[in-house]
């Protein structure tokens, strides 16, 4: 499950990667790529029922859930419920303090205006080392090393899906990341955390680890709110390690 920007495309730099490994099923959440947006509220919680429900309706009970940013506090969520097996949440939003929630919003609600002033020539600024250094410096540790067509998709879907506003009140005004006590979630879970990430700061992983004490924490060196664009490699087999 990805967080907020392409929806499956998120996952392209390691798509390949898992595949070789395990049958992977990619989705585009409520209002992103080509799934039609949530009618009614939107919450994380209704999002996750719209997960949970695919998955009922799938036959998936027991399937290994990973997810990044939005998409890994949805498989926690998930995980505190007891849907699927194994979890794997990549820089999980919903451990922010409060004041680290308003800093959040106050950052990255600008960014996307910016973003979207620019999309005639978002693939331009990001085919530049520079551009994507001064676009993308909040998600990324190393925005200059990484490719345009890594991001782009990313990029775009901050622009053009539709629910990105209802996904980020979601975030900031929903209530936060509810924990799951030892020995009730349905399989391993795995946080992993990029030790730069400006986006959910490193020091919510202590807030992570104390509402879920059944995680195992992984971190990321070098590495920012994206692990899939940082560190793809140490992604796909840390996925991988902890998945069946």
């Amino acid at each position: 499950m990805h967080g907020l920007g392409a929806g499956w495309r998120s996952w392209a730099p390691i798509l390949d990667g898992l595949a070789e490994r395990r049958e992977v099923i990619a989705v585009d959440l409520p209002g992103f790529g080509e799934t039609p947006s949530l009618r009614g509220e939107v919450s994380i919680a209704t999002l996750v029922d719209s997960v949970a429900d695919f998955i009922r309706e799938q036959g998936l009970d027991g399937i290994s859930t990973v997810g990044q940013s939005m998409g890994g506090r949805m498989v926690l969520e998930l995980a505190r419920r007891g849907v699927g097996g194994d979890t794997v949440a990549l820089d999980p939003g919903g451990f922010w303090s409060d004041r680290e929630l308003v800093v959040f919003g106050a950052t990255l609600r600008p960014s996307i205006a910016v973003v979207r002033a620019l999309r005639g020539v978002l693939p331009s600024l990001l085919g530049s080392s520079v551009g994507r250094t001064l676009l993308l410096s909040q998600l990324s540790a190393r925005p200059w090393a990484l490719s345009r067509d890594t991001v782009l998709p990313d990029v775009r879907g901050l622009v053009d899906s539709p629910a990105i506003g209802a996904a980020m009140d979601a975030l900031t005004k929903g209530p936060k990341q509810q924990g799951a006590p030892a020995g009730s979630v349905p399989g391993r879970v795995t946080i992993g955390w990029g030790r730069r990430d400006l986006v959910t700061v490193p020091r919510q992983a202590a807030r992570a680890k104390e509402l879920f004490p059944d995680a195992v924490l992984h971190w990321f060196d070098r590495c920012g709110h994206f692990p899939q664009w940082d560190a793809p490699l140490e992604a796909t087999q840390l996925i991988l390690d902890n998945t069946d």
